[in-house]
């Protein structure tokens, strides 16, 4: 008998633990933080312009004339971007989504418009879809980046340019009049002199808009027969006619060709270039197309899927702003670009906003995007590669930037640079190039403010990463003085709360929680690493700092 209590009592405690473990197995399951596109943390590098991973690539196609400042090919590559992954630059700034420029080949020549000669160093200058400029790597390169990425838990983004090829030049014959239209310039006074025209003079327009079947142009026919694959790119566009059943018109070449990056790598979204400039059929389309891909790629590469998240793609319509909703005004006729086409689109308002208080921004930015764009995004940011009136040109308020762009609701794009102070204003330069010079690495390195900004970067950034209540979650205002919020967020069985205080005292700080914390929990403040347990409805944070982050911990 005696035995036998000995033998029930150990299965009873065996059976306890191991039910126990379970639990901790089960919890520990149902809050790993998802990946939540709504909240990301976006980078926005220029291919050329952020890290020079392989000097023997640097010149190609003799683009060898010397150019306007800043104007030209400065080096930086796929191989580069892929080495700061693995060195932990992006995973210490909580970067989990990075939105490269366009990686396919570029024009050979340069144009010359009085400025001295600019090459396609950009990348928004198409000769050939189907291949990567040599200058930013290989397909070998876009391979190991992908992979590397995934590894890292970092998603990728590439930029799709339906609306234009490149300029004409010396080498780069004009594409075939089915194809393209070289004239009238657009006027941007109504949707048909924004959509049928082009960009800026020698930027020939694709004809979207046609059904007509067109021919390849004489240029790639040449091109792919000398570069011996000729017979393979026909073949692959008879199976993709055959399979859709799209007429064999511009914009379905196109669309295939840039969806092949998707079966072929697995990225995981698209930056869509200059959309209001195409009819938005096209982007239902290309959707449409982008979700077949990704189907694909995930079939072919089970062991490769991150999770069930679905194919991104983020649209510029040039002004958009979150407050437009659903609908930009084009004057005489307003067009929906989300409905089964974008997950999001740029917002170019949160530059303005920022010179506002914190709340009126997150609350204002709370309402839409719960209201007249729930189920969607924006992609907000601060400072880009063409935008000639960025929120802080001479970088005197990168902490207020870090902090607008990381805790405002919707996804943020940090443009690189913008976490290291990059100077905006480059003497010599005209128009963009200012806004893109190379990424300021000897700072990082070397300057004792440039560090203790990246650090305020890489706070914020880890903390935004880790809790898509930020991004993602409903705002709630606790008090204005001292101003503290907090955010909350739930998807199936996770559940994400965080209590943010800003502008605070430096020292002992005294933050009210109780509308979120229970009594006895203990908190962590993930900008000070500081432990404090919830008593009386609050919690004493003593830090040298004027911001706290509060966590479970």
């Amino acid at each position: 008998m005696y035995k036998y209590l000995i033998a029930v009592a150990i299965s009873s405690l065996f059976l306890s633990c191991t039910e126990n473990k379970e639990k901790n197995i089960e919890a520990s399951v149902k809050q790993e933080t998802p990946f939540v596109w709504e909240a990301a943390n976006l980078y926005f590098l220029l291919t050329d312009r952020f890290s020079n991973g392989d000097k023997t690539n640097d010149v190609n196609f003799n683009r060898t004339k010397e150019t306007a400042k800043l104007r030209g090919f400065e080096g930086g590559d796929i191989k580069g971007i892929t080495q700061k992954i693995k060195e932990g630059y992006f995973t210490d700034l909580g970067i989990n989504a990075i939105w490269m420029t366009p990686i396919v080949e570029q024009i050979h020549g340069g144009t010359d418009e009085g400025t001295g000669v600019t090459y396609g160093f950009h990348g928004y200058w198409t000769k050939d879809w189907t291949a990567i400029d040599p200058n930013f790597g290989t397909k070998a390169d876009l391979k190991e980046l992908v992979e590397t990425a995934h590894k890292n838990g970092i998603r990728i983004l590439l930029d799709a340019v339906v609306n234009h090829t490149g300029p004409v030049t010396d080498k780069d014959p004009v594409w075939p009049e089915e194809w393209v239209r070289i004239m009238p310039p657009c006027t941007y006074q109504d949707y048909e002199s924004t959509v049928s025209c082009t960009l800026v003079e020698n930027l020939p327009d694709i004809k979207t808009e046609s059904n007509e079947e067109v021919d390849l142009p004489p240029q790639l026919v040449e091109k792919w027969k000398k570069e011996g694959r000729y017979e393979q790119e026909v073949a692959e566009l008879d199976a993709f006619f055959k399979r859709t059943g799209y007429p064999k018109s511009p914009r379905f070449f196109i669309i295939k060709w840039l969806t092949d990056y998707i079966t072929e790598f697995g990225i995981d979204g698209y930056r869509v270039d200059t959309v209001k400039h195409t009819e938005e059929s096209v982007w239902q389309e290309f959707r449409t197309e982008c979700n077949v891909a990704f189907a694909e790629w995930k079939k072919n590469n089970p062991d490769k899927v991150m999770d069930n998240t679905n194919f991104y793609l983020v649209g510029e319509v040039y002004n958009y702003g979150i407050s437009h909703g659903k609908a930009f005004d084009f004057g005489d006729k307003k067009v929906n670009y989300f409905d089964n086409s974008f997950n999001a689109l740029i917002n170019f308002e949160l530059k303005y906003d920022a010179s506002k208080t914190y709340n009126s921004i997150f609350e204002k930015y709370d309402s839409i995007l719960k209201t007249n764009l729930k189920g969607y995004s924006v992609l907000n940011y601060l400072s880009s590669h063409d935008d000639g009136q960025p929120f802080d040109a001479k970088r005197n308020k990168s902490y207020k930037a870090a902090n607008v762009l990381m805790l405002t609701p919707g996804v943020s794009q940090v443009y690189y640079g913008d976490e290291s102070a990059r100077s905006l204003i480059i003497e010599g330069t005209q128009g963009d190039a200012t806004l893109r010079s190379f990424m300021n690495w000897d700072a990082i390195q070397n300057n004792k403010e440039t560090k203790k900004i990246l650090t305020h970067w890489q706070k914020l950034g880890k903390f935004r990463n880790q809790h898509p209540a930020i991004g993602a979650g409903k705002h709630q205002k606790i008090s204005d003085k001292p101003y503290v919020f907090s955010r909350t967020f739930s998807n199936s069985d996770f559940n994400d709360k965080v209590i943010v205080g800003l502008d605070l005292d430096k020292g002992e700080k005294e933050i009210v929680v109780s509308s979120i914390f229970e009594e006895g929990t203990i908190l962590r403040d993930a900008y000070s690493n500081t432990i404090a347990t919830v008593d009386n409805g609050k919690v004493n944070i003593n830090s040298d700092f004027p911001i706290v982050l509060l966590e479970e911990n």
